[in-house]
């Protein structure tokens, strides 16, 4: 069985040589210096609200190689090997985009967003991207994860603001995936269900054992985090470099837990616009 773990050393921590001299103009990095987020206003406006301040936008990211797996035509199994690497390169994107937020000051990054891109100069490569706006408590005693570094969050800044009001906190953005090999009918098999209404069982089980993979490994990340519940889950299937039978299944969420000291933020303030 892999090893479903975030890829920890120097691999992690690596950025390109560019991404310091974006950071060094930002706030975070320079008391003069010009935050930069992907916030609109009316979130920006939330997050000052709840005593945060941005710093500057994170971003981490990985060009990965996804290999192939043999297998049997017609048996659905888990394609563990492209399970890992799927893994393991979003994994790399997010502790980069991490490192970007620490070099920073951070306590945080909100609005996490993780995306996938193929190219055309080549066959079998995805880059996986994660990016979102660094943040630090403006009073102090945000909480984070066991780890000690920036807590994530895909929360959008009012989902997170209306956390903080309910006296918890985002601890991690966790997430868990699966890819899977859906079994082949045999010509026999699909004669024998051809102009019937009928449910494809070898389907139906294949697609389930892959989903409940996938959930249960977005849970076990945030039990390792000693998060008491995970909030805003989102659920997608997607085909990528593997063929049609070829599947990934993939969870994320975000972990929480109550703040020990009960700190809530201040009631928002409301705003009325004059815009039609």
């Amino acid at each position: 069985m892999p090893n479903f773990s975030p890829p920890t050393g120097p691999d992690a921590a690596w950025e390109p040589q560019g991404a310091s001299a974006r950071l060094a103009m930002t706030a975070g990095a320079d008391p003069n210096g010009v935050f930069t987020s992907d916030l609109s206003v009316a979130e920006y406006a939330l997050l000052t609200e709840a005593n945060y301040e941005p710093l500057g936008f994170v971003v981490g990211s990985t060009i990965y190689h996804i290999g192939m797996q043999p297998g049997k035509w017609a048996q659905s199994f888990e394609l563990e090997v492209l399970t890992q690497a799927m893994y393991n390169a979003r994994g790399l994107a997010m502790a980069r985009m991490r490192n970007e937020a620490h070099q920073l000051g951070a306590d945080g990054i909100v609005g996490v967003n993780l995306m996938i891109q193929d190219y055309a100069w080549t066959e079998d490569v995805l880059e996986f991207m994660a990016a979102g706006t660094a943040v630090r408590a403006t009073g102090g005693g945000a909480q984070r994860p066991p780890d000690g570094g920036p807590f994530t969050s895909d929360l959008s800044a009012q989902d997170f603001y209306r956390l903080l009001a309910t006296g918890a906190a985002p601890v991690a953005m966790v997430l868990g995936t699966c890819v899977y090999h859906v079994a082949h009918q045999s010509f026999r098999q699909f004669l024998a269900q051809s102009g019937q209404n009928t449910e494809i069982g070898v389907f139906t089980q294949a697609v389930y054992e892959a989903r409940e993979l996938a959930l249960t490994r977005m849970q076990n990340e945030a039990a390792q985090v000693g998060a008491s519940g995970v909030v805003g889950v989102n659920f997608s299937v997607n085909n990528f470099v593997w063929g049609e039978h070829g599947t990934e299944f993939f969870a994320t969420g975000t972990a929480i837990r109550k703040r020990p000291d009960g700190q809530r933020p201040p009631a928002p303030t409301f705003t009325l616009g004059l815009d039609s």
